[in-house]
């Protein structure tokens, strides 16, 4: 793979960059589980739920869910909660911990419902995401949403300008 100034990536390059990426998530899975098990993302979950208008329970899509430990709260919330990840080994562990439906499905190729989501819960899980496929990507997140207030919470896992950054995408009917 060429490195690309300014140009896109072709599809070639972007199935070698998921690749790469779903192949070393499935390698390092129980270390990755091991490393992240005990963070405590309460207050991106809090600040989601607290968005969205309406009473529980609410339909929650975990972007990136992992092996479902920020799944396995929103169920555990009351919440009809559905996860989606695109490494296979992180999708049979999701369910295994969360009891919850996954789906396996990569980033770049998104199968979703339209307007059946009240929010979308994406905690450092769009940076794997091809700069040039974000907003391809984010318009298919927005379709999922129902119709009204619909948040989507997007933390980054990097920092720019020394803070982490918080977006929110809304549909109004």
């Amino acid at each position: 793979m060429r490195h690309r100034s300014n140009m896109e990536l072709n599809p070639e390059d972007l199935a070698t960059i998921t690749d790469f990426t779903l192949s070393d998530y499935n390698e390092h899975a129980e270390d990755f589980w091991e490393g992240t098990r005990d963070h405590n993302v309460n207050q991106n979950i809090t600040a989601l739920l607290q968005s969205i208008e309406g009473e529980p329970p609410h339909t929650i899509l975990d972007f990136g869910c992992g092996p479902g430990r920020d799944l396995k709260v929103f169920a555990e919330l009351g919440h009809i909660a559905i996860g989606l990840d695109g490494a296979p080994h992180f999708a049979v562990m999701a369910r295994a911990h969360s009891g919850c439906e996954v789906w396996q499905q990569n980033f770049l190729k998104l199968d979703l419902p339209d307007r059946h989501f009240d929010g979308v819960f994406a905690n450092a899980a769009l940076f794997h995401v091809p700069r040039q496929e974000l907003p391809r990507v984010l318009l298919e997140l927005y379709a999922a949403l129902k119709p009204g207030w619909c948040p989507v919470q997007l933390k980054s896992a990097r920092p720019r300008r020394g803070r982490l950054e918080w977006w929110a995408l809304r549909r109004v009917s």
